[in-house]
């Protein structure tokens, strides 16, 4: 599937400080257990982090829930007195194009695309200009958007090869239906949006860095940010922003967050390449079940 906003970014201290964590930690007189408080107090913060990461997801998720169904109302034309949108590809793109533009929910989401499909579920067009969704029975991919038809339906699955550079990936996906004006206010088409998980950590992990800065500003610690990555997580893995490193990934996927989270918010600490993180999750329900949102930080 093709995605918007394939900038990459990092978000990382200055290499001096790193440098001088480290050093610290390992000469220290009472190394390890310095290192672990300082893990503890990274875990400390990042709970917080997630707190506020938690809010934005069910933030976005909302702009989507409601912007969704406003745009497919907007669509109607392109199933009046039975046409069939199939014949007018074009006109399809160009009415995606719109609805994004006029409803102020759909201009600020987070979706990487918006489709159209018809009533079964095989995609029609998107409205990226290279469409490789064109053909692809939705339902079948996302069984959940069977019921569509009947309202607003989100769910989580992944596209043939949603493969990035971080390995495997998820894709969030919402779809409301595109009601004719007849007697039996029929189904005429699906409007579909969405993201993957990859590219929606990234955006969490931007807007986490923006929240950072904002605070350093404040403190008059300008330029000292700590080492922090944002990942989602539910039961087929850890989904980390595109440049996290594998071992931080990998150091995830060990701590087994969806049993950690079950009862509440969780918090812990783990050592990556001799440096001490501390780390923070909580599960993000609006978005799936068993879905969560983890930030590893040190400090």
């Amino acid at each position: 599937m093709v995605r918007r906003g394939q900038s990459v970014f990092a978000a990382l201290a200055p290499p001096a400080r790193v440098a001088l964590g480290l050093f610290a930690c390992a000469t220290a007189v009472v190394g390890a257990p310095a290192c672990k408080d300082e893990a503890k107090e990274s875990a400390a913060r990042a709970a917080k982090d997630a707190a506020d990461l938690g809010a934005l997801v069910d933030k976005d998720i909302g702009e989507v829930e409601r912007g969704l169904p406003v745009g497919a109302s907007k669509l109607g034309a392109l199933v009046a007195d039975g046409s069939d949108p199939r014949q007018d590809v074009a006109g399809v793109r160009s009415g995606l194009l719109r609805i994004r533009r006029q409803v102020p929910d759909l201009n600020i989401a987070k979706s990487t695309f918006f489709a159209l499909a018809d009533p079964s579920g095989v995609a029609i067009r998107n409205d990226l200009e290279e469409d490789v969704m064109a053909g692809q029975n939705l339902v079948a991919l996302f069984p959940a958007l069977a019921r569509a038809t009947d309202g607003l339906v989100t769910t989580t699955g992944s596209f043939p090869n949603a493969q990035s550079k971080n390995g495997p990936d998820e894709d969030w996906i919402a779809a409301a239906p595109v009601k004719r004006a007849d007697a039996a206010h029929s189904t005429g088409a699906l409007l579909v949006t969405g993201w993957s998980y990859r590219y929606f950590a990234r955006h969490l992990q931007e807007s986490l860095k923006d929240l950072l800065l904002e605070q350093a500003k404040a403190a008059g610690s300008e330029g000292k940010l700590p080492v922090y990555y944002v990942a989602l997580f539910d039961r087929s893995g850890v989904y980390s922003a595109p440049l996290t490193p594998a071992v931080d990934e990998q150091a995830l996927v060990k701590q087994d967050l969806v049993a950690k989270t079950a009862a509440g918010p969780a918090q812990g600490t783990v050592t990556i390449a001799d440096r001490p993180f501390g780390f923070a999750a909580q599960r993000t329900p609006k978005m799936a079940a068993d879905t969560g949102v983890v930030v590893l930080r040190s400090d």
